[in-house]
């Protein structure tokens, strides 16, 4: 009943907000809904009762952490959705608000799937659901970028389909469903050939919402053409759901004995998205495609701790925090900047942090913080999964990601540094924005949680990431 209560709360709030009237208020049904979510999550992850298993609805180990995740990023995205909504007078709010919360809505859902085929189906109302976020500004670029977001996500989700399918053949038997402790406990009876093909299309239909090269191609766009609070939900919570949905396939693997199989492939997406995007972020020059190709790396960071296997997977899991809401504060702080020069180009914003102090401080040391740089979170998820490389003896693996990591700070840090340095660009007289309350405190609050996190993981976080861990691991 308390995870029927987080699905509908959303929704229920997204009625509220198609009925008012005055877009003035409607905006203030975002934070009030997120707050309540938030409350509501905390119990559930705290219940007994919400690992239950052979339910359709039931919070796993990985679930609660992303739902914690998805919930707190909403949280700080909602209240800064409402001094950004203050800003944008010029187009009605109405489907904004409502598709907000019912995309905070079906990503809860994925968080609390237990059914192969019920996941699916959230993955995809999510993916619907962030469509009309992406159009909000209404230009030629936005509408571009929003139907090559569906057309790209609907072949994913279509493999994504397909490998269900073949998922579920692999399975059929006497008494078989596709719910996850029914696909556990059938597994060392599943046909390897139906398993790998299952696998490969999994990974590749939800890799795509995930971002993973060479499936990343609707991110640039939609990343950059969508507003920055809709750039830190899609970074820190869409694709952090589709990723869940690759480890609950990964552990079916893992249990029916093609871990190997799987961990080989997650690796190879794993380097290949890392590589793809260090070349792409050397000389960037639009700051919100940059954070695009970013994304695209830290997926790959992602699959990549997964795949090593060992002490790889809690760095992953602890990665996925500490990407998420980095993310939150470059894309907040991004968005103001690109408010206050009305320029995503680095050929006309410079001198950020004179012109906009704390959003271009912040920008900054989320800079720092996403290159991996000590004492930000990243840093230590980062070191872990290159130790578990070393660990493992994958020396190549490690010795590979540590030059990318070189090669992608020295590209993200020639454009984050002609940004930020400086006196303000001419085009930073255009517009009077100044950073406010809202549009400033949870963009701060973001990179304060990551930095927390490089020092000191609170120990309820720590028994989670562990619990799940546990969860996911059974290879040495």
């Amino acid at each position: 009943m308390l995870l029927v209560c987080l699905i509908a709360l959303p929704i229920l709030a997204a009625g509220l907000a198609a009925v008012l009237a005055s877009e003035r208020h409607r905006p203030l049904v975002l934070p009030v809904a997120a707050v309540a979510h938030l409350a509501l999550t905390l119990v559930a992850i705290g219940a007994s009762s919400s690992g239950a298993t052979g339910s359709w609805l039931a919070l796993d180990p990985p679930g609660r952490l992303v739902i914690l995740l998805l919930s707190i990023l909403f949280t700080l995205c909602a209240f800064y959705a409402v001094g950004y909504l203050h800003h944008r007078h010029e187009h009605s709010n109405r489907v904004f608000v409502c598709c907000l919360l019912f995309f905070f809505s079906t990503t809860t859902l994925v968080t609390c799937s237990q059914h192969l085929g019920l996941m699916w189906v959230a993955v995809e109302a999510s993916t619907l659901a962030t469509a009309p976020l992406i159009y909000f500004n209404r230009t030629p670029r936005s509408i571009e970028a929003t139907w090559k977001y569906l057309l790209v996500g609907s072949v994913g989700i279509a493999l994504a389909l397909l490998g269900s399918f073949f998922l579920a053949y692999a399975s059929l038997g006497e008494g078989s469903s596709l719910l996850f402790s029914d696909l556990l406990a059938r597994a060392p009876k599943m046909s390897h050939s139906w398993l790998q093909v299952a696998f490969v299309l999994l990974v590749v239909g939800y890799g795509t919402k995930m971002g993973l090269a060479p499936m990343h191609t609707w991110k640039p766009d939609a990343y950059g053409e969508a507003p920055g609070l809709v750039g830190a939900l899609l970074a820190g919570g869409l694709t952090n759901c589709a990723f869940l949905a690759i480890i609950r396939a990964f552990r079916i693997c893992e249990a029916a004995g093609a871990g190997d199989y799987a961990a080989g492939l997650l690796v190879g997406f794993g380097l290949f998205s890392i590589g793809l995007a260090a070349v792409f972020l050397v000389g960037q020059r639009d700051f919100k495609r940059m954070l695009a190709y970013s994304s695209v790396e830290h997926m790959g960071f992602l699959v990549l701790g997964i795949g090593l296997g060992g002490s790889g997977i809690f760095a992953s899991l602890l990665h996925m925090l500490n990407n998420g809401f980095t993310k939150g504060a470059l894309f907040l702080s991004a968005a103001n900047i690109h408010r206050a020069f009305d320029s995503k180009s680095i050929d006309e914003v410079r001198g950020a942090m004179r012109r906009l102090p704390l959003s271009g401080t912040i920008f900054l040391f989320g800079f720092f913080a996403i290159t991996g740089s000590p004492p930000f979170g990243p840093f230590i998820s980062e070191f872990l999964i290159v130790s578990r490389a070393f660990a493992a003896d994958r020396y190549l693996v490690a010795g590979g990601v540590l030059l990318l990591l070189l090669v992608i700070f020295m590209g993200m840090g020639r454009t984050v540094m002609a940004m930020v340095q400086g006196n303000a660009s001419p085009a930073g007289e255009r517009t009077n924005y100044r950073d406010g309350l809202l549009t400033g405190a949870p963009v701060a609050l973001s990179l304060v949680l990551v930095l927390l996190l490089g020092l000191h993981i609170p120990a309820p976080v720590e028994n989670l990431l562990r619990e799940a861990a546990r969860f996911l691991e059974m290879r040495p």
